[in-house]
């Protein structure tokens, strides 16, 4: 499929089609590139270096498609790498944050919580990330989501929502012990909006905010295309191209893909 100077989308898995979906929407003649890293699957287990090697690796393949911008879809590299990768990329660079701000906001109690993947909420940059926002560190709880974002790639969430939903549920009632007054949540991976529905069912009280549209805001008009989305998968046994293709039927997204290796 020719591409016209597409907007690239990439993340460690299924993710990011979130971001595809809300590019889509506002620009419906966008072509767009959307690339599911599944080799690299978790980035939540990584290092700042070991990210700093994907994301290079990954921006440099994107790179020779030819792309108006490149979405890094994901918060933990947005957060620990995006800076540092920003300053020698020919091409705009756009990331994905936790909306902060905006949790506070919204917060009754003033105690919100950043739902991310382990190493970024074990990271000092997020600490910095919290720091610039002008509030007190002690009211925003930084909370590691790994084991629920294993539930949206590996397809549980789509093919068993019963055991999914006993699996969210333990997680959010452990938070609310541990956390009584946190009344807005940040889903600060990119894969946490997939199971917003199992989330609220918990806590229906609760505000879980999608970063999502920020980034659509951030890309201006775009590029005239055709609309065409192009996707393109990495795998490994356990996370293979099969697999991703199912949980994209299942909820209605017809893309076909095809598998790649990069580096």
């Amino acid at each position: 499929m020719e591409l016209r100077r597409p907007v690239a989308v990439f993340d460690a898995g299924i993710g990011s089609y979130a971001i595809v979906a809300e590019i889509q929407k506002a620009f419906p003649r966008q072509d767009i590139l959307y690339l599911a890293d599944r080799a690299s699957f978790p980035y939540g287990s990584k290092s700042r270096a070991e990210l700093l090697s994907i994301m290079r690796r990954t921006i440099a393949f994107l790179s020779t498609y030819d792309p108006c911008a490149i979405v890094v879809a994901s918060n933990a590299p947005s957060i620990m790498v995006l800076d540092e990768l920003r300053e020698d990329a020919a091409i705009p660079l756009f990331g994905v944050f936790p909306p902060l701000q905006k949790a506070l906001a919204l917060s009754r109690t003033g105690q919100v919580g950043i739902m991310g993947v382990q190493s970024l909420v074990e990271s000092p940059m997020l600490r910095e990330f919290v720091g610039k926002h002008q509030c007190d560190p002690a009211n925003v709880a930084l909370i590691n989501a790994s084991s629920m974002v294993d539930l949206v790639e590996d397809g549980s969430f789509l093919f068993d929502p019963i055991g999914t939903q006993d699996r969210v549920t333990q997680f959010m009632s452990d938070l609310a012990r541990e956390y009584p007054l946190i009344d807005v949540f940040t889903l600060s991976s990119t894969h946490l909006p997939w199971l917003n529905d199992f989330f609220s069912a918990t806590q229906p009280n609760g505000i879980f905010l999608d970063p999502a549209k920020d980034i659509v805001s951030g890309l201006a008009t775009g590029h005239e295309g055709s609309g065409i989305v192009r996707g393109l998968a990495t795998e490994t046994p356990r996370f293979d191209l099969k697999s991703l293709q199912a949980m994209l039927n299942a909820i209605g997204v017809d893309i076909p893909l095809e598998t790649v290796t990069i580096g």
